[in-house]
């Protein structure tokens, strides 16, 4: 899907008045998500962590999309204060959120810490976007109907919450913490969907497919390896945000929340992502780490 097509046909001007927010936007499926809204009229913002790349992704996007209302802001999801402050300038800067995509993410072959002390494929994935979206929930409940779009993949089908090594302090692999991290943004959406009901505010996620970007390419071992022997048959990031924009954008999903999604179908996610239980446990410990009351 890409510019011209969005523009054409009954689709030209669908999100015209909308405002779009798109995390690690510079790149990849989140970069090909904020050009189709952006191409259906949207004003959509960029949340990218480096400058120079979010400038270019920014020109890109006019362009592609003959849409001017494309602005960058930055933030390192890396570092919950700069969230907080990400979050906090948004509000001031804009008056409504009709739709937020959780995009950005990571694959770690080896243990990184943050700035905060939290493992990185766990903090950026899930915790900084569990993080943002309850800072941004209000503007979102003041926008209703809106929507938000947390980015999975089927690799949460392998995930696991290890409660007693959540961070893999222990012992840690990215291919346990990836999934686990992927899982945990299922279990927030229905959380989240759980919590949000009668507000008019939407949440779903999706498993945007195996989607040729630099994801996972600077990593050694077999991640590495995976990536670049797999690229020649994967999607492009156009068809990867296929999804994505479907879910941000089709009238007939405005009250469908609490889902899990891949090439524009509902899905059945993992056994462990419908467990009520291991949710409350998540929210409640995620809370804490963030440093969010929590009920």
């Amino acid at each position: 899907m890409n510019a011209s097509e969005l523009r054409t046909g009954n689709k030209a001007g669908l999100m015209q008045g909308k405002l779009c927010l798109v995390t690690g936007a510079n790149s990849g499926i989140g970069k090909s998500t904020a050009l189709g809204l952006a191409g259906l009229g949207a004003t959509v913002v960029l949340a990218c962590r480096d400058a120079e790349r979010g400038e270019a992704a920014k020109r890109d996007i006019i362009k592609g999309s003959n849409n001017q209302d494309v602005s960058l802001s930055l933030v390192d999801l890396a570092n919950l204060d700069s969230v907080h402050s990400f979050a906090n300038d948004f509000q001031h800067k804009f008056s409504r959120l009709d739709v937020l995509v959780n995009n950005a993410g990571i694959y770690s072959s080896k243990r990184v810490v943050t700035v905060d002390g939290f493992e990185s494929t766990f903090a950026i994935n899930h915790l900084a976007h569990f993080l943002l979206t309850n800072l941004l929930l209000e503007l979102l409940k003041a926008s209703a109907p809106s929507r938000i779009v947390n980015v999975s993949s089927e690799a949460q089908s392998r995930g696991h919450i290890n409660f007693s090594d959540l961070q893999g302090q222990r012992k840690y692999s990215g291919w346990k913490s990836y999934p686990q991290s992927k899982l945990a943004n299922v279990l927030f959406t229905y959380e989240l969907a759980r919590r949000l009901k009668g507000t008019g505010v939407t949440v779903n996620c999706v498993h945007p497919g195996g989607v040729r970007t630099n994801f996972g390419r600077k990593n050694g071992g077999l991640m590495g390896v995976a990536v670049k022997a797999f690229a020649p048959f994967m999607l492009s990031p156009e068809g990867g945000a296929k999804t994505v924009i479907w879910l941000a954008s089709s009238p007939e999903l405005e009250h469908v929340t609490g889902k899990y999604f891949a090439k524009q179908s509902e899905l059945k996610s993992s056994r462990e992502s419908y467990d009520l239980e291991v949710a409350r446990q998540l929210w409640e410990v995620s809370s804490e780490l963030v440093g969010l009351a929590h009920p």
